[in-house]
């Protein structure tokens, strides 16, 4: 008999453009969960669910702006009686956990929140305690898992982002993609999949690639900055680094991708994945830029962050001092003159995310978690 348990994904709209990793998330896992009617909130029509998911058109655009959260809250509020899971897939803030704690909880059924990072920099512990609400809370990280748990909170559980793994492989290189950014096959190609203007890395990143090239002008080592211009910030520091590029006569060796929705044809381009970062504050704990790449067969230099070392190990990643630009390009020279560790790294990252990563094995937990509240109603 199938189950007849209504569960509701609480999220920003869910409409394309496919550019954000929380609304991602939650459109593969309203696709790939079986087993319980869902509902999910939109702005228009989504294509690619099931028959067994509702879609709520309650956004008057893709935005999630003041109008959009009102929205969000009165349809919350009408919504109080009528799931037996609530599931909760935004970052949780004291003022939008205030408003549904005292207004818009639900009066039957369980909920759940899935809490990408803890923004430890911003909230105080009892700050925290307060914005976590739910029945179940489930980290994207084991280290927020642990840090909840000496918290005082029980009943928490890790599950990791999973990404679609059939979408993200390993394929040739693109000979279209290569002429577009004006690559050859001989090139070895390192894509940058940070942000402009957050993260710490770019300024780093520019100086260290204009004095590499400056010094060695013949090297087939080539850079992609595969970053999107989200804002007036991100503009201005693409400006700078154009013009710190122009200044050093090497406009030719800065090519950079925009707004660009084949990121799986970026990874393949590329030789290496670069994600020296200086911080994570305002992103999510696991980054789906690394995993997405290992999932590609790519190796990703990273940072010493210590978050990161739950998802990196020198089978599949290269690790380098915050802020180090030669070690940073020594990583890179070392890929680029060793093909077999290169591919073996390769081999060992898509079999890491195989392993760790599969939507379906994501899917299939959520899935779980949602039928043990819902035969346990509050």
């Amino acid at each position: 008999m199938k189950d007849s348990r209504k569960t509701l994904l609480v999220t920003r709209p869910l409409c394309p453009p496919w550019d954000e990793a929380s609304k991602n998330f939650a459109y593969f896992l309203a696709r790939s969960v079986s087993g319980t009617p869902m509902t999910i909130l939109t702005h228009g029509y989504v294509d690619g669910l099931p028959a067994s998911v509702t879609q709520a058109d309650i956004y008057p655009s893709e935005r999630f702006d003041l109008r959009a959260k009102f929205l969000l809250f009165a349809a919350l509020f009408r919504y109080r009686s009528r799931f037996d899971v609530t599931h909760y897939l935004f970052t949780p803030t004291k003022s939008n956990s205030r408003i549904i704690r005292r207004f818009a909880c639900p009066t039957r059924g369980r909920t759940i929140q899935t809490v990408a990072t803890l923004r430890e920099d911003l909230y105080s512990e009892s700050e925290l305690r307060r914005m976590l609400f739910a029945d179940r809370i489930i980290t994207y990280a084991d280290a927020s898992k642990r840090k909840l748990e000496s918290m005082g909170f029980s009943g928490v559980e890790r599950i990791y982002p999973g990404i679609d793994l059939e979408r993200f492989r390993p394929t040739p290189k693109d000979p279209a993609l290569l002429k577009r950014f004006g690559f050859t096959e001989q090139d070895f190609i390192v894509s940058y999949v940070g942000e402009y203007a957050r993260l710490g890395a770019t300024d780093m990143l520019a100086e260290t690639i204009v004095s590499f090239h400056s010094q060695y002008p013949d090297s087939n080592i080539r850079f992609l900055w595969a970053l999107r211009i989200k804002n007036a910030d991100d503009a201005a520091k693409k400006a700078e680094v154009v013009a710190r590029f122009e200044s050093a006569g090497l406009a030719d060796r800065f090519f950079c991708t925009d707004t660009f929705s084949d990121m799986p044809g970026i990874y393949n381009l590329s030789d290496a994945i670069a994600f020296p970062v200086g911080d994570m504050r305002g992103k999510f704990d696991v980054p789906l830029a690394v995993i997405e790449p290992y999932a590609c067969g790519k190796p990703v230099i990273l940072s010493d962050i210590p978050l990161f070392k739950e998802f990196s190990n020198p089978d599949i990643s290269i690790t380098v001092p915050r802020g180090d630009g030669q070690a940073f390009i020594e990583a890179v020279r070392a890929l680029e003159s060793d093909p077999e560790r290169l591919a073996a790294m390769g081999r060992a990252a898509r079999t890491y995310a195989e392993k760790e990563f599969d939507l379906r094995d994501t899917a299939r937990r959520y899935g779980q978690v949602y039928e043990e509240l819902a035969k346990n109603p509050a």
